[in-house]
C-alpha cells in the first residue's frame, strides 16, 4: 500500500519510514498542487492526502460531481470533474490562478482525457472534462448476448431466461466463513431481504496454495455454494480474479506467485499466465456445468478486478483471461469492475461484455460516522457517455467500510452507522435515480479474515459494518435493505425505465426548491417513479413539498391533501400508474413494501413513517368488505377514484381496503420491517430446475409478519409450511391464499385467533402466536479455566539446533524492494516459502567479544512487531504502527544494543528475530507492489560479520504444510504451531498448570502457549452465535487465538481496536469438546501481562439453518523443526 499520510505523520511510499517536520510538511502541501494522483487540502491538515491507488481504500471516485456544482462545459452539457496527470506549465498557471481565487482549493486527480473546463462548488474547484462521445455504443434497440440466449442484456437491464431482471445482489465471500454448512444461512438471509443474486470472490491463494496444487475441498469448494444458491433461488456473479483486492494479503493472489513469477504480475507475461492458468481452469471446471445455460445459478463471471487498461500488457492479460473462459465453454457474460468511473476495458483489446464501475461515496473513515459526503449525481451521464447500450452496472456499491488498526480506530459499529439505514435510503435510491439496474452491495456479509488472510491494513474482523453482522446476526441495516429489496422484487416495471429528467429543469415541478426529484418512466406501460431527496443530501433538516406527477389521467399535484415530508437524510419514491397484480394505483406517496398477487387477489402493502402523512389514489372495482376505521385514515371516493389520506400517528398494521379482489395494507416503517414475503417454490414450467427463482420458477408468495427471520415457505395442499427463526415470542401474521387452512412453523401447527385474523382480512388472513423454546433463556457457556502452559520459544535457549531450518542464502530476489544493507544475502520470508504469519530468523556469528550492537531493518507491514534476542537475552521489540490509517509504519530500522556479558567470545552467538508478517500489500497502479519484502531488509553488526542465517515459518512452507483442511493461511512459524499444540487432541497433561491471566512466568518477554478444553451442549434447533472476548487492556503483547485448531483471531492490545472475536458453530462443536489455544507473545520484560479471555453468547435464536458439520482434524505426530 503506497500512501502519503497527513502532515506530521508518516510518509510511506518507498517502504522506508520517514517522519516529516512541520516545515517539510507545509512544503509538501504546496507541492502536491502540481503532482498528479493526490488530493490536496490546505485546511490545517484536516484532510488526509493519499495516493489514489487501485486498492479499495482509494476507490472513491473523485471525478463525480458534488451537489450544487455549476460548471462551464462544452456543448455536450455533461459534467465530469477530473484532474489529469498531464500537469503542464500552462495547467500549473491555471492552478495558481484558481488558488488565488479561493484559499480552500482541493484538487482531485484521475484518469486521462484531453479537454476540460472549470467548475466551482462548495468552495472547491474542479476540472471538467468533455466526454460527449460514448465509448461503447452497443445496440440500444434489441437485447445483446454473449454466447448464450439464457443471459442477454440491453440498455436497461439483464434478461435471464427470457425474464427482464433487476440484478439486486450482495457480496459474500465464502472463504471468510470457513463452515460450508453455514453458507445456506447467509444465502437464506440475503434471499429473505428480497435480493435475487450474490456476488462472490474466489481466492487464488487459498485454492492454489502451491504450484501444481488446485484444491476445492472444504471451505474452498464451489459446488456447495452453487447448490445452496439454487436452493435459495439466488443467481451468482463469480469473481475469481486472479486479483480480487478485498483487503486480502496480496489482493488474493497466490503468495508463491509473488516470489516465483519473474515477470510482472497482472500482465500477459508467459510465466504469469502459466501461474494463474491452473487456478482459472479449476474455476472453469467446477463452474461450467453450473451456468444458467446448464440449469445452474451462475449468470456472469468477472474478469480480474479494479485495474487500468493504460498498458498493452494489461489489455492483453484481460484478453488472455477471456479467451481461456470462452475456450472452457463459459458462455455467460464476462464483466468488469472499474475502480471508479475511469472507463477501463470498455472498448478494444480486453474489453468485456458488460462494463461496470464501483463506488464508495462515503469512503472509509468511520471515526466520524455522522459526517456525510454528498450523493454523487453524475452516474447517469457517465453511463450514457461510456456504455449506453449496456445496463448501468455497479459491481460494488458501498454497503459498509473496513476498519484499520490503531487505538483511535472506531471499530465496525461506527462503520455500520456511517453506512447505516439513512445512508442506504439516500444513496441507494440515488443509484436508482441514475437508472442503475445492476447493483451489488459490498459487503452484505463481511465475515472473518481469519489466519493470515488479511492484508496488513486491517485486523481479523471483516464485519464491514454490514447488514448481516460478522456473527451472522441481522441489524437495522438489514431491515432497510429488506424494505428496498421487496419493493424491487415487487416492481417489474421498474426494471425497464427511461431517465426523463429532474427538478433542476422543467421536467419535474416541485414546490420546494430544496427538494431534488428525479423522474423515471417505463416506456411501455407509462409507470412512473419519482425519487425525491434533499438537494443537500447530508442535511438533517426535514422538508415538506408537493410535486407534479404525470399519470394516465393527467398531471396531478400530489399529495392533494397535506404534503410529502422528507425527514433528515431521507429519500422517498413516489409511484404513478403503478401495477399491483391486475390493478394500477394512480399514485402513492406512501412507500411500497409489496405489490402483487396473493392467491387471486391484488395485494398492495404500503408503509411510511408514523410521524408523517401519506396519500394514495386508485380506482377499485368493488365495494370493500372492510375499510379502515382509524380516524387517521381518510377515504374519499369521487368519480370512481378513491383517495386515501393517511394522517400522522398511525402505528402497527392497518387494513385500508379488503375485498374479494383487493387487499391494501399500510404499516409504519418499523412494522413493515417485521414482514417477509418468502418465495414459494413453483411446480410447473421452468420450475423443475429453477423452482426457487422469482420470475423464472415462481411468482407465488405470502406475507409473513413477526418472526426474526423467515427462511423458507412451501405449500402442500391446503398447508403453508414456514421455517425461520425467533428472537423472542411474537405474534405471527400471515396473509396467504384463501385455499390455505393450516399454517406450520418449523414443522409445528400454529393455532390462530379467528377474531384477530379477520381484523386484518376476512380471506386468507391468520394471526397466531409463536413461542420460543424454553431452553433459549437458560443457555449458558462455561468459564475458561484449567489452562495448561508451555514455553513456545526454545529457539532462544542454549543448545537449540536449527540444522533442519532453511538456510537463508539467496543473493537475488524478484521482489522489487531490494535489501538496504548487509552482505548481499536476501532475508525475505517469501523467497524461502514463508509468506504467512510469524516467521523466525536466526543469524549466527563468531564473536570476538568487541561486538556492541546489531542493526536490523525489519519489514512486517502495517502494525507489525518483531522481538529480538541475543542468545538467550531479550534485547528489544521493534514496533510497526497504524493509528487509524495515520502514522503508518511498515518497517523499522533499529539498533539493538548488546547488554554486557551476553556476547560469548570465540563461540557461535545467535541473533533470533521473531517477526510478525501482517500480510502482503495489495497492488496499486504498479502491479508488483504485492511482492512484499517481509523479513529483514538490512542486517549489520557494529564489528564482525554474520555467518549463517536460518529461517523458519510455518511447517513445510507453502509446499508441504501439513494441515490441508484448514489451509495455507492458518499457521505460522511459532514452535507451538509447528508442533501442532493448537490442534484438538494434543496431549498437554505434562504441561504446567497456569492461568492465561498469569501471563508467562517471571514477567519475561517471550512466547508461551496456553491451552484449555471445555464442552458445549446447545440443543438442536437453536442458533446461538458466540464470541471469544479479551479484556480491553493496552498491554504490550500479541495473542493468537486458536479454536479447535483454527486461527480465529489476532489480538494486538497496544493498537487495537478488536477485542471480540466471533467464532461460528462448525468451528465450535456445540455438542462436544472444544480446544482453545492462545499463543501469547509478550513483547516487553518486567511488565505485568495478564490477558483475560471469556466465551460469550452474542445472541439466542430459536431456529437456525440446522445441519452444521464440524471439520476440525485432530493432532497427529509432526516432524519437529
Amino acid at each position: 500500500m503506497s500512501r502519503i499520510e497527513k502532515c506530521g505523520q508518516t510518509h510511506y511510499h518507498s517502504l522506508k519510514t520517514q517522519q516529516h517536520s512541520n516545515s517539510e510538511c507545509e512544503a509538501k502541501e504546496q507541492a502536491v498542487l502540481v503532482q498528479p494522483g493526490f488530493v490536496m487540502s490546505n485546511n490545517s491538515g484536516s484532510e488526509r492526502e493519499e495516493d489514489l491507488s487501485w486498492e479499495r481504500e482509494a476507490e472513491f471516485d473523485q471525478e463525480s460531481i458534488p451537489e450544487g456544482a455549476t460548471s462551464h462545459t462544452h456543448d455536450s452539457g455533461h459534467n465530469f470533474f477530473k484532474i489529469r496527470p498531464w500537469f503542464t506549465l500552462s495547467f500549473f498557471a491555471i492552478a495558481l490562478s484558481i488558488a488565488a481565487w479561493n484559499t480552500s482549493v482541493r484538487w482531485t486527480a484521475l484518469s486521462s482525457f484531453t479537454t476540460f473546463s472549470l467548475s466551482r462548488a462548495n468552495n472547491q474547484v474542479y476540472i471538467v472534462d468533455d466526454i460527449s462521445t460514448p465509448l461503447n455504443t452497443t445496440s440500444k434497440d434489441g437485447p445483446s448476448g454473449g454466447t448464450t440466449s439464457e443471459v442477454q442484456w440491453d440498455k436497461y437491464s439483464l434478461i435471464v431466461k427470457g425474464q427482464r431482471i433487476f440484478l439486486h445482489s450482495g457480496e459474500f465471500h465464502t472463504f471468510r466463513l470457513p463452515v460450508p454448512s453455514l453458507w445456506p444461512d447467509i444465502l437464506q438471509k440475503i434471499k429473505a431481504a428480497g435480493f435475487n443474486a450474490i456476488s462472490v470472490y474466489t481466492h487464488w491463494g487459498l485454492i492454489n496454495p502451491s504450484p501444481g496444487v488446485v484444491d476445492f475441498d472444504g471451505f474452498r469448494a464451489l459446488q456447495p455454494l452453487y447448490d445452496a444458491c439454487k436452493d435459495a433461488g439466488l443467481w451468482i456473479v463469480v469473481r475469481p480474479g486472479p486479483y480480487i483486492n478485498a483487503e486480502t494479503s496480496a489482493g488474493g493472489m497466490a503468495h508463491w506467485a509473488t516470489s516465483e513469477v519473474a515477470d510482472s504480475l497482472r500482465t500477459n507475461a508467459t510465466d504469469f499466465y502459466d501461474a494463474w492458468l491452473p487456478y482459472i481452469q479449476g474455476i472453469i471446471n467446477v463452474t461450467v456445468h453450473n451456468q444458467v445455460s446448464h440449469g445452474g445459478p451462475v449468470i456472469a463471471i468477472q474478469i480480474d478486478n479494479e485495474f487500468s487498461d493504460d498498458r498493452e500488457t494489461r489489455r492483453l492479460y484481460f484478453q488472455q483471461l477471456e479467451e481461456v473462459y470462452r475456450k472452457g465453454d463459459i458462455v455467460v457474460p464476462l464483466t468488469y469492475n472499474d475502480p471508479g468511473m475511469r472507463r477501463n476495458f470498455v472498448n478494444g483489446t480486453g474489453s468485456v461484455d458488460i462494463y461496470g464501475f464501483d463506488e464508495y461515496p462515503q469512503r472509509f473513515d468511520c471515526s466520524n460516522p455522522q459526517t456525510w459526503l454528498p450523493v454523487i449525481t453524475n452516474y447517469y451521464d457517465y453511463h450514457m457517455n461510456t456504455n449506453p447500450g449496456q445496463p448501468l452496472y455497479v459491481p460494488e456499491f458501498q454497503a459498509g467500510a473496513y476498519d484499520a488498526w490503531g487505538p483511535t480506530a472506531p471499530g465496525y459499529g461506527s462503520c455500520g452507522i456511517l453506512t447505516g439505514p439513512s445512508f442506504q435510503d439516500v444513496f441507494y435510491k440515488g443509484l436508482w435515480a441514475a437508472n442503475a439496474k445492476m447493483i451489488n452491495y459490498y459487503m452484505i456479509y463481511g465475515g472473518t479474515s481469519w489466519g493470515g488472510i488479511p492484508f496488513h491494513g486491517v485486523y481479523t474482523s471483516y464485519d464491514y459494518g454490514s447488514a448481516i453482522s460478522e456473527n451472522r446476526e441481522l441489524n437495522a441495516k438489514y431491515d432497510d435493505l429488506k424494505r428496498q429489496g421487496l419493493f424491487i422484487r415487487s416492481s417489474p416495471e421498474f426494471y425497464k425505465t427511461e431517465w426523463m429528467g429532474n427538478s433542476t429543469s422543467d421536467v419535474v415541478k416541485v414546490t420546494n426548491p430544496s427538494v431534488l426529484v428525479v423522474y423515471l418512466s417505463n416506456p411501455e406501460t407509462g409507470a412512473g417513479f419519482y425519487i425525491a431527496r434533499n438537494n443537500i443530501s447530508s442535511s438533517t433538516d426535514g422538508l415538506d413539498f408537493k410535486v407534479d406527477v404525470k399519470t394516465s389521467e393527467g398531471i396531478f399535484t400530489v399529495p392533494q391533501m397535506g404534503h410529502v415530508t422528507l425527514g433528515g437524510r431521507q429519500s422517498k419514491l413516489i409511484v404513478t400508474d403503478y401495477a399491483f397484480g391486475d390493478t394500477r394505483a394512480l399514485y402513492s406517496t406512501a412507500q411500497v413494501l409489496f405489490a402483487g398477487k396473493i392467491g387471486l387477489r391484488d395485494v398492495l402493502f404500503l408503509f411510511g413513517d408514523a410521524t408523517q402523512e401519506h396519500e394514495i389514489a386508485l380506482t377499485l372495482p368493488e365495494k370493500a368488505r372492510m375499510k379502515a376505521t382509524d380516524h387517521r385514515v381518510v377515504l374519499k371516493t369521487s368519480a370512481g377514484r378513491t383517495v386515501i389520506n393517511l394522517l400522522s400517528g398511525i402505528k402497527g398494521l392497518v387494513t385500508l381496503w379488503d375485498s374479494d379482489s383487493h387487499l391494501i395494507l399500510f404499516g409504519d416503517t418499523d412494522t413493515a420491517a417485521t414482514f417477509f414475503a418468502p418465495t414459494i417454490p413453483g411446480s410447473t414450467g421452468d420450475s423443475s430446475t429453477f423452482k426457487n427463482y422469482w420470475q423464472v420458477g415462481t411468482n407465488t408468495t405470502a406475507l409473513v409478519g413477526g418472526p426474526y427471520l423467515v427462511r423458507n415457505a412451501t405449500i402442500s395442499g391446503s398447508t403453508l409450511s414456514l421455517s425461520g427463526d425467533l428472537k423472542t415470542s411474537v405474534f405471527l401474521t400471515v396473509i396467504t391464499s384463501p385455499d390455505i387452512d393450516t399454517i406450520l412453523w418449523n414443522g409445528e401447527n400454529v393455532s390462530f385467533n379467528v377474531s384477530a385474523s379477520s381484523s386484518i382480512t376476512e380471506v386468507g388472513g391468520f394471526v397466531g402466536h409463536l413461542q420460543t423454546h424454553p431452553s433459549l433463556s437458560v443457555l449458558d457457556v462455561p468459564i475458561l479455566s484449567d489452562w495448561k502452559f508451555a514455553d513456545s520459544l526454545p529457539e532462544v535457549q542454549s543448545g537449540f539446533s536449527d540444522l533442519s531450518w532453511v538456510t537463508a542464502n539467496h543473493t537475488s530476489t524478484i521482489i522489487p524492494y531490494k535489501p538496504y544493507y548487509g552482505d548481499g544475502r536476501v532475508l525475505y520470508g517469501c523467497d524461502y516459502g514463508f509468506c504467512e504469519n510469524i516467521v523466525l530468523w536466526r543469524g549466527h556469528f563468531q564473536a570476538t567479544g568487541h561486538e556492541k550492537y546489531v542493526n536490523l531493518s525489519i519489514n512486517g507491514g502495517e502494525a507489525f512487531a518483531a522481538s529480538v534476542w541475543l542468545n538467550d537475552r531479550f534485547l528489544n521489540t521493534s514496533y510497526g504502527n497504524s493509528t487509524n490509517n495515520l502514522n503508518i509504519i511498515e518497517e523499522t530500522d533499529d539498533h539493538f544494543i548488546f547488554p554486557p556479558g551476553v556476547v560469548i567470545p570465540g563461540q557461535d552467538n545467535v541473533i533470533t528475530v521473531v517477526q510478525d508478517n501482517m500480510g502482503l500489500n495489495e497492488t496499486d497502479g504498479e502491479t508488483d507492489n504485492s511482492r512484499g519484502p517481509r523479513g529483514i531488509r538490512g542486517f549489520k553488526l557494529d564489528s564482525g560479520h554474520f555467518g549463517e542465517w536460518k529461517v523458519q515459518g510455518k511447517l513445510g512452507g507453502y509446499i508441504d504444510y501439513p494441515d490441508k483442511v484448514r489451509g495455507i493461511f492458518n499457521e505460522g512459524g511459532l514452535f507451538g504451531e509447528r508442533e501442532g499444540w493448537h490442534l484438538p487432541g494434543f496431549d498437554t497433561s505434562s504441561w504446567q498448570s497456569r492461568h492465561l491471566s498469569d501471563g508467562v512466568p517471571d514477567s519475561a518477554a517471550g512466547i508461551g502457549f496456553f491451552v484449555t478444553t471445555f464442552r458445549l451442549k446447545i440443543p438442536d434447533g437453536l442458533d446461538v452465535p458466540m464470541s471469544f472476548t479479551f479484556d480491553e487492556s493496552t498491554q504490550p503483547y500479541r495473542a493468537l487465538l486458536f479454536v479447535n485448531g483454527w486461527m480465529m483471531g489476532k489480538r494486538v492490545p497496544n493498537l487495537g481496536p478488536q477485542t471480540k472475536f466471533p467464532v461460528h458453530q462448525g468451528i465450535l462443536d456445540y455438542n462436544g469438546e472444544n480446544t482453545v489455544a492462545v499463543a501469547l507473545w509478550v513483547m516487553e520484560p518486567n511488565v505485568t501481562i495478564s490477558p483475560k479471555l471469556e466465551l460469550t453468547i452474542d445472541g439466542r435464536y430459536d431456529g437456525g439453518v440446522g445441519g452444521i458439520v464440524t471439520n476440525n482434524p485432530r493432532w497427529t505426530q509432526r516432524s519437529s523443526v
